[in-house]
């Protein structure tokens, strides 16, 4: 993991899809456990990223900082099935409800137990990060 996945400094990176956007044609993702309601994680998909998720019903999202496919879990095992796909008022953002199919969600974890991509909370009156504990 890098600085960033460990900090409670607040570094924002306001630049994302400016530095993608122009190449790489992506639009953002939520991604949403089905039956928890829980936000795993925010991610971009391209066109081919949606077709292939589709098709296989199984999260595929666009890498940028790999500039590729990114079939989550495919090197730790923690996939996802998809099971919805929404579309926003303006069509440029996504909601995908998906279940894992095994335990871990984010290449993260916290005293063992897997964290979803949202593990930190902002402290509005120090401007840090706190860690939140991970569900059992």
């Amino acid at each position: 993991m890098s600085l960033i996945e460990e900090t409670d400094e607040l570094m924002l990176d306001f630049e994302k899809i400016n530095k993608i956007a122009p190449e790489n044609k992506v639009i953002p993702a939520a991604i949403q456990n089905l039956d928890t309601k829980e936000v795993i994680l925010i991610a971009y998909m391209n066109e081919l990223a949606l077709k292939e998720t589709i098709k296989q019903k199984k999260l595929i999202l666009w890498s940028t900082s790999r500039n590729e496919l990114w079939f989550k879990g495919g090197e730790s095992g923690n996939t996802f099935t998809v099971h919805h796909i929404f579309v926003n008022c303006e069509q440029n953002s996504l909601v995908i409800q998906v279940t894992p199919d095994k335990g871990g969600i984010c290449h993260t974890s916290f005293e063992g137990k897997p964290n979803n991509c949202f593990y930190r909370e902002l402290d509005s009156e120090t401007m840090k990060l706190k860690r939140v504990k991970a569900e059992k």
